[in-house]
């Protein structure tokens, strides 16, 4: 089946099929931002990661602007560590979430307007 004229003259630029792979992410690359965009995809999770780029939270403060069991909230924060966008710390009795860089870097990228 014949390609786009415009396609084949682009994809021959590059050096064709093994030229367009070699300018693809690496696997571990496309894993890692698969987990973050599952993990945003939530929008409960996006909230509390809106939340703590706000400022680190303890798990109280979280729970209650979630409004969700602690069950079902430790699964959410489990999934953004997993995804490498928020870390917890003990302090003293205490767990206080906060954002991890990959974290503060997905909330520095503006939402696009509505329509």
């Amino acid at each position: 089946m014949p390609i786009p004229q415009e396609v084949a003259d682009s994809l021959e630029a590059i050096g064709g099929i093994p030229g367009l792979e070699a300018r693809l992410p690496e696997e571990e690359a496309i894993v890692a931002a698969s987990r973050v965009h599952h993990a945003l995809s939530e929008p409960l999770r996006l909230r509390i990661v809106h939340a703590l780029a706000v400022q680190p939270l303890c798990v109280c403060v979280i729970k209650e602007i979630a409004g969700i069991a602690d069950s079902k909230l430790s699964y959410h924060l489990n999934q953004l560590k997993k995804a490498d966008l928020i870390v917890g710390e003990q302090q003293g009795s205490w767990i206080v979430y906060r954002l991890t860089l990959r974290g503060e870097r997905c909330m520095a990228t503006p939402y696009p307007p509505s329509e």
